[in-house]
């Protein structure tokens, strides 16, 4: 078997005997090659029985690669392999052993929507109304603690108040109703097996030896149960294989515990370890600050990654003034980059948080620069952000009846499709809209909340309309209660949405409802992406991109409080926020730009923020320091004063001049909102101290 295309520490790992081998791969340093050239040398040269090796990995997409691969090199025999991910591999164990776990053999896998409607039935069971503890919340809980090995028994020792209690009983309800309907929920893929292995050892044994010669790859994103069932299996020959990168850990959120990559050697005493530290994805000057920044955390496998490229160009770091400014240089860096011949395929400008790619979309589409979103949306595609203005054009338009079928039941309020179907008819046999033939029912309810929220949003701020729209909708009680990841990023969406009527509101002055909805129409009126080949930028979390690289990186959002993670300084998880630096930079082959903004408006504030402690990690003989800007702070606040006026005294009856729609009469004054009658331009709503408007 020819190994020459390997150097020596990758060959060292594929040429190792027996025993538990620790394989520390740093980024781009060549793994999969070094995983499949391992299996290849076990069936090929020791004549190891293609059946007896079981390959796990995280990704169905993995799982196939990795196939793939392997067949490649040693042909048809490579079809016996167990090549699958965890969950795969626990069915098949669950489908060969399903009497002994109390299942019949045509046992059903439910899927996420079956698992939460299962949750609500007991809830109904047992009276307990959804609004003291949301649905969403207990199924997330319940998925945790499976992951943990935390049965309903063992929760019962941790319960301390109501909420507690209702997951307990829920907890032990649901899993009742499983066994009882024959069915399995995802989580059970895995805790089912452990259970088996546990109770039945003869079993254990048997799966032993039918598997002597395993390999994980990503060891370091297993969780608790993946590692006891890796243990279990591993526990006779310790013919185990893990391949990882303790710096690249950055799924704690999912359960993933890098400490099982960190303590390999103590639960294999005789482990070999092999560090594979040559990269060839990137130039000498991003892996030197790659590892620069990485050494600054204390819970790590020391390595260092080294490559033959070239040197490369430094690092161009780039402080902005602020959020529009950072997508005014991204934009014009990309410009430039296509200019010299650089397939917008090659480039990809990263961030922390989802909310965070809006402004570069907008600078992309002003530009015609085409992108793609990967693993989100586009912003104003994401379902929050359309029931948001689903909700605004409600109460700007009441016989908007697409805008109410979409938000009447949303959050939920006990209007079914049955209800929405007559209303429709009812509009349609009086010639009217839906809204007007309401008039009884919990419909009526939602109809005089649209009405009220429709009356106040005439006395406040485009911002506050949001604030009120959020708060009486219950979008965001209903997401605060979910207690979920994806929650979490949904109302980050939501507050970011009040970044742009901020922004809307100081620039143009206008505070108009209407005005605002126009405006949005045009940005948010983009053909969903088509299936072509056009080259396109990748916009993505640093999250998403892990295991991806491009020749051009952008990190956007470099502050403090952004990048690291204001929850990550406050939890004291500050070393995977570093970890998660550390992907961002390697994923860059030729060159990679550190950008943030001295002020930024996320959420809806506006913030002066310091550059990320880790650019200051990064040695400065690898990084393009812009020159000081003196008194930038002060430019900008004096800049933010120049929009507005302390009081312009407006009363109705002034006559006043506007910037851009000429004479007017002041109709109406109320707290910060000013109505001008415009001469050709109708009725406009301002900001009442916009320095715009002027008397005359």
């Amino acid at each position: 078997m020819n190994l020459d295309y390997l150097n020596d520490r990758q060959k060292e790992a594929v040429l190792y005997g027996d025993g538990p081998l620790l394989i520390l791969a740093g980024a781009g340093s060549g793994k999969t090659s070094v995983l499949t050239a391992r299996v290849a040398y076990l069936i090929k040269e020791r004549s190891v029985d293609p059946r007896s090796i079981v390959a796990i990995t995280f990704t169905n997409k993995a799982a196939k690669e990795m196939k793939d691969r392997i067949i490649k090199e040693v042909g048809s025999v490579g079809y016996s392999i167990q090549i699958s991910t965890f969950h795969s591999f626990g069915l098949r164990i669950i489908k060969e052993n399903h009497n002994l776990l109390g299942y019949d053999r045509n046992f059903t896998i439910l899927d996420s929507d079956d698992s939460l409607t299962v949750i609500k039935k007991i809830l109904k069971e047992l009276n307990i109304d959804s609004k003291r503890c949301n649905p969403k919340f207990i199924k997330n809980r319940i998925s945790s603690c499976k992951n943990e090995m935390i049965t309903p028994d063992k929760y019962k020792a941790f319960v301390n108040d109501e909420v507690s209690d209702i997951i307990y009983k829920v907890y032990k309800k649901y899993q009742e109703t499983l066994l009882r309907n024959n069915s399995l929920d995802f989580d059970d893929l895995l805790v089912k097996p452990i259970e088996l292995f546990t109770k039945h050892p003869d079993v254990l044994a048997s799966y032993q030896e039918m598997f002597k010669y395993i390999f994980i790859d990503e060891y370091q994103d297993t969780n608790e149960v993946q590692y006891i069932f890796s243990k279990m299996l591993s526990a006779k020959y310790k013919n185990i294989c893990v391949v990882g990168d303790d710096a690249q850990s950055i799924y704690s959120f999912r359960g993933a515990n890098f400490k099982n990559i960190l303590n390999f050697e103590k639960d294999y005493k005789d482990a070999k370890v092999i560090l594979l530290e040559q990269n060839y994805r990137s130039t000498k000057t991003i892996l030197n600050a790659a590892n620069s920044v990485i050494k600054n955390n204390v819970q790590k496998k020391d390595k260092n990654l080294w490559t033959e490229n070239e040197d490369g160009e430094k690092i161009k770091y780039v402080r902005a003034l602020d959020e529009k400014d950072e997508a005014s240089f991204v934009t014009k860096e990309v410009k430039n980059l296509r200019s010299e011949g650089v397939s917008l395929d090659d480039i990809a400008v990263l961030y922390r948080t989802n909310a965070q790619s809006r402004t570069i979309e907008e600078g992309f589409l002003n530009s015609n620069i085409p992108y793609k979103i990967v693993g989100a949306y586009a912003f104003y595609s994401r379902k929050e952000i359309k029931d948001l203005l689903a909700y605004l054009k409600l109460i700007y338009n009441p016989k908007d009846d697409v805008s109410l079928t979409r938000v009447i039941n949303y959050p939920k309020r006990g209007i079914g499709p049955k209800t929405i179907d007559n209303l429709s008819m009812d509009a349609v046999l009086n010639d009217t809209s839906m809204f007007d033939v309401i008039k009884s029912g919990k419909e009526l309810a939602f109809k005089n909340m649209i009405l009220e929220m429709k009356e106040k949003s005439e006395e406040l701020s485009l911002t506050e309309t949001i604030d009120m729209v959020l708060l009486k909708s219950g979008i965001k009680s209903d997401l605060e209660s979910e207690h979920t990841l994806e929650a979490d990023i949904r109302l980050e969406n939501l507050e970011e949405f009040k970044s742009i009527t901020k922004t809307f509101e100081e620039e143009s002055g206008i505070a108009s409802l209407e005005d605002f909805l126009n405006e949005v129409s045009l940005v948010s009126d983009v053909n969903d992406e088509k299936n072509d080949n056009t080259p396109k930028v990748t916009l993505m979390t640093i999250h998403s991109v892990k295991g991806l690289e491009f020749s051009y990186v952008f990190v956007i959002g470099m502050e403090e409080n952004i990048f690291p993670h204001v929850n990550s300084v406050e939890e004291g998880s500050l070393e995977e926020e570093r970890r998660l630096c550390y992907v961002a930079i390697t994923r860059a082959k030729k060159k990679l730009y550190l950008v943030n903004a001295l002020r930024r408006m996320l959420f809806g504030r506006s913030s002066v923020n310091m550059p990320s402690r880790f650019i200051n990690e990064i040695d400065k003989k690898y990084i393009d320091m812009p020159q000081k800007k003196e008194n930038v702070i002060d430019s900008v606040k004096i800049d933010k004063s120049k929009m507005f006026n302390e009081d312009n005294g407006l009363k109705p009856g002034d006559n006043v001049v506007h910037d851009t729609y000429g004479q007017g009469v002041v109709v109406n004054v109320d707290k910060s909102i000013v109505t001008i009658a415009f001469k050709g331009q109708g009725i406009k709503k301002l900001m009442k101290n916009h320095k715009s408007i002027k008397k005359v």
